[in-house]
């Protein structure tokens, strides 16, 4: 067989680690639609800070030869490759519907250079059908191919888990899957080459894309009972971390912690999932009733933080408080639908002046996404807050000196938990 030369589109956060990984013994080619990523990738670096400048410069390549990442926003460049592996996005839009623009767009893409033999992987969260049903049709009928005849297609969903150290793309198990016996071994065999976690060849495709998208669903109901737990806590003044930590001596007891839950994938594939169970006829009730419980966490804070202010004596309209992070999670620099942004929306139908402080966020993507001016330093920061929010359990907040930034009658709301008890007035 042809040995293979891949392509990767996508080069964010799921495509970038492994389009570096197949490189070590690949020819790889990286593609992307956006030209300043283009650029800043072929200079080295990586804002998403998922690859290290040594070990992306340590591939990259000009020319490509049997092995080494080229990276380019020519879909004519991917024409020699026999591996397309799609990793886009799968956002959803304002009333939670999966958004397919990034996926058709992609499919469009390849299917012009596509040539007989050749394998589609996509990555994408999607629910049960999307790849054969959605993906592949597009495909076939840009390229005039024949699907498992002329060409084929693989699922393996991603598992990348922003700004974790520990779990890299290589050292988690992978999930893979083909549209015939024969290439599900190809798939299989190709991923293998560089996960040393291992992989499971699902059954199907159909079977991938289920496992991708309950594997988020059932983190997201587990988070929403705590998060419940949480409120009814609060109201009987007890402390849920220390509940938590106690039922956590059980050897059976799963251990969840309360919190925003957000991202691209916990805060979003269950709405994958819930979809197609409305399109075949079934409402889908816990997996919406968790999704209703963590989407309302954000006001929850802000709600809850307004009425300690109250009772301290605060005027609240015209009052100030400070968000601490703004990134959907601790160490990472990723802000793709935090829920943090719940928080300072609720506040400011109150009238409250929010300032919102991220060393991590990158103040020019907060303001194109939230309408945001950053704070990044700490330098910058101002005092006599009446509130203050702890949003996102970054390393720096733990040197930050909290007590010093709040008024004498301010409160502080620790959502990560991550303040001694002395220095907080609440958290979940």
């Amino acid at each position: 067989m042809k040995k293979h030369q891949i392509t990767i589109v996508g080069l964010g956060y799921v495509g970038l680690p492994l389009a570096v990984e197949f490189a070590k013994k690949y020819a790889v080619t990286g593609f992307d639609i956006y030209n300043k990523r283009v650029a800043e990738l072929r200079s080295g670096k990586d804002r998403t800070l998922e690859v290290t400048e040594p070990e992306l410069q340590a591939v990259l390549t000009d020319t490509l030869g049997d092995r080494g990442l080229y990276i380019t926003d020519s879909v004519e460049a991917l024409a020699d490759s026999n591996i397309y592996i799609i990793t886009v996005p799968t956002p959803t839009d304002s009333l939670n519907k999966p958004v397919f623009t990034p996926l058709i767009k992609a499919s469009e893409s390849i299917g012009k250079v596509l040539k007989k033999g050749d394998i589609v992987i996509y990555e994408s969260t999607v629910y049960p059908g999307v790849t054969e049903d959605i993906c592949v049709p597009i495909l076939a009928s840009v390229s005039g191919l024949t699907f498992n005849t002329d060409f084929y297609a693989g699922y393996s969903p991603e598992r990348i888990n922003p700004g974790d150290k520990k779990h890299t793309v290589t050292k988690i198990l992978k999930v893979t899957s083909g549209s015939t016996p024969e290439i599900a071994t190809v798939v299989d065999d190709l991923y293998r080459s560089i996960i040393t976690a291992g992989t499971h060849k699902a059954p199907s495709i159909k079977v991938a894309e289920a496992a991708k998208v309950i594997e988020n669903s059932q983190r997201d109901i587990n988070i929403a009972f705590v998060n419940e737990l949480s409120k009814i806590f609060r109201l009987l003044d007890i402390d849920t971390k220390a509940v938590l930590e106690a039922a956590g001596t059980k050897w059976n007891f799963i251990k969840f912690s309360p919190g925003l839950v957000g991202g691209h994938c916990i805060g979003v594939d269950p709405y994958y999932l819930a979809q197609k169970a409305i399109e075949s006829g079934y409402n889908p009730e816990i997996i919406l009733a968790g999704r209703k419980m963590n989407d309302s966490m954000g006001s929850y804070v802000a709600t809850e933080t307004v009425k300690m202010m109250i009772k301290k004596g605060a005027t609240i309209k015209g009052s100030r408080v400070l968000v601490l992070g703004i990134t959907f999670k601790e160490n990472c620099p990723d802000i793709r639908n935090s829920r943090v942004i719940d928080i300072i929306r609720e506040f400011e139908t109150y009238d409250v002046s929010v300032d919102v402080f991220d060393p991590w966020a990158s103040a020019e993507e907060v303001h194109h996404e939230y309408g945001l001016d950053l704070i990044c330093d700490a330098a910058d920061l101002q005092t006599n807050y009446e509130g203050i929010v702890l949003a996102v359990s970054h390393n720096e907040f733990l040197g930050l000196d909290v007590m010093a930034l709040k008024g004498d009658h301010g409160v502080v709301f620790d959502v990560k938990s991550l303040l001694p008890n002395s220095q907080s007035d609440a958290r979940l």
